[in-house]
């Protein structure tokens, strides 16, 4: 197994085959630039592209790591990610004395976790946010229209989606104030305005767009992974109640694009490669753009904690797994420019809930409270069938490896109390 000569225990996060990448800032000089996790360390990448180090790599010349976003490497492709990963890697590599034995490189190279600041890592120009999980939809579909209605005609033919707001896309760690909108209560005879009273958290990966494709030439099925440069863990919250009264015809609006948090380290998808699986058998079998050979899916274990004001502690609420999910990235890719449409590099895509066939691998609120008729019982006493205010929710995920765990850390907010009324 491949080793660093920085320790890492067999539980970290980030040992050698992760090496996650981030936009981070020391507290010391304040400048943003591009590093990788390393144990509870940041290697920045900028000081060993500055003393030569990626200098037969396809970053040369480009000054690519020495920026405030990794926009400018993801859009250079796969060939390069690959080049510039393996190159780390054995800068890394405990039998590689060239960092290991370089006292003055190795001091400024590395920054420990304490002492920096994690950034946005990508400067997202647009953000779409799919549906993709049939346990997720079948839920769903089950509380608003009944067993016999459950999924919508279309939703095994292709992978449901929405244009989100990228705006309002937030690092890990900002507070996230109660929405406000309109509501319409089921006896009310017209709708009300006041803040949300069925505030939700949506378990979501992400993946940002690498060099992505030109307007009108659609990416092919079997060629959208390599337009995937690294996942992330995303918090999609929701506004059930302004969400029921809106969405129809077209869709969500405001209880969808007040926030969606996403976690600081973005995993390569190359890190991801040992723990490929099938995903779920897919019946009817797709039309031909959206069929696909080979597994499609990761074995990436997800949790969820909740720790409202009063608690000691925060409390596991919930466990899931990206594998359950129904649509894999390439199909989403696929379906999402089959009619033009040009992503580019540092775009967002999020895979929409992600819930599992138990009723602890429900990824939201609305599925584990069954829409606030079985509410949630907390070890302190307390209950929940929504989020309140003062509540921290907080996903985690890994890929769980012999002697060593590829991590997702964490994308955590804390939700605060709506704003005055307008």
């Amino acid at each position: 197994m491949m080793r660093s000569f920085i320790e890492v225990g067999a539980e970290s996060p980030f040992p050698i085959q992760n090496l996650p990448y981030g936009v981070f800032r020391p507290h010391s000089d304040r400048t943003a630039r591009i590093g990788v996790a390393i144990g509870e360390f940041v290697l920045d990448l900028s000081v060993l592209d500055k003393f030569g180090h990626f200098q037969t790599t396809g970053v040369a010349g480009k000054n690519v790591f020495n920026q405030p976003s990794l926009n400018a490497y993801m859009a250079l492709g796969r060939k390069v990610w690959k080049e510039v990963r393996a190159k780390i890697q054995q800068m890394l590599s405990a039998d590689e004395a060239t960092l290991r034995d370089d006292a003055v490189l190795r001091d400024k190279a590395f920054h420990r976790m304490a002492d920096v600041e994690l950034l946005m890592p990508a400067q997202i120009g647009d953000y779409t946010d799919f549906y993709a999980s049939k346990e997720h939809a079948t839920n769903v579909g089950i509380m608003f229209r009944g067993n016999d209605n459950a999924l919508m005609p279309n939703w095994t033919h292709l992978p449901v989606g929405y244009h989100g707001r990228a705006s309002s896309v937030v690092l890990s760690g900002t507070d996230v104030r109660r929405p406000q909108g309109q509501m319409k209560p089921p006896a009310a005879e017209a709708p009300v305005y006041g803040p949300c009273k069925q505030l939700d958290f949506e378990l979501e990966m992400g993946w940002l767009i690498g060099p992505g494709n030109s307007l009108g030439e659609p990416i092919p099925v079997e060629e959208a992974e390599d337009h995937i440069f690294g996942l992330v863990l995303v918090n999609d919250w929701s506004a059930r109640d302004i969400q029921t009264w809106e969405y129809q015809p077209l869709g969500p609006f405001i209880a969808k694009n007040f926030a969606t948090s996403i976690s600081p380290w973005v995993i390569p998808f190359e890190a991801l490669e040992p723990f490929r699986v099938a995903g779920p058998e897919q019946e009817p079998q797709p039309l031909p753009y959206l069929r696909s050979t080979g597994a499609g899916s990761f074995d990436i274990r997800l949790e969820v904690s909740l720790q409202g004001a009063s608690m000691g502690k925060p409390q596991r609420i919930a466990a899931s797994n990206f594998r359950y999910l129904y649509w894999s990235m390439a199909q989403q890719i696929a379906h999402h420019t089959v009619g033009g449409c040009n992503l580019r590099p540092g775009d967002l895509l999020a895979s929409g809930t992600i819930s599992g066939p138990e009723k602890e691998m429900r990824g939201s609120l609305l599925e584990l409270s069954w829409r606030g008729t079985e509410p949630l019982e907390l070890e302190n006493g307390e209950q929940r069938v929504w989020l309140e205010d003062g509540d921290r929710l907080t996903i985690t995920g890994w890929c769980q490896g012999e002697g060593y765990r590829i991590g997702f850390g964490e994308v955590t907010g804390r939700v605060l109390p709506a704003g005055k009324s307008s």
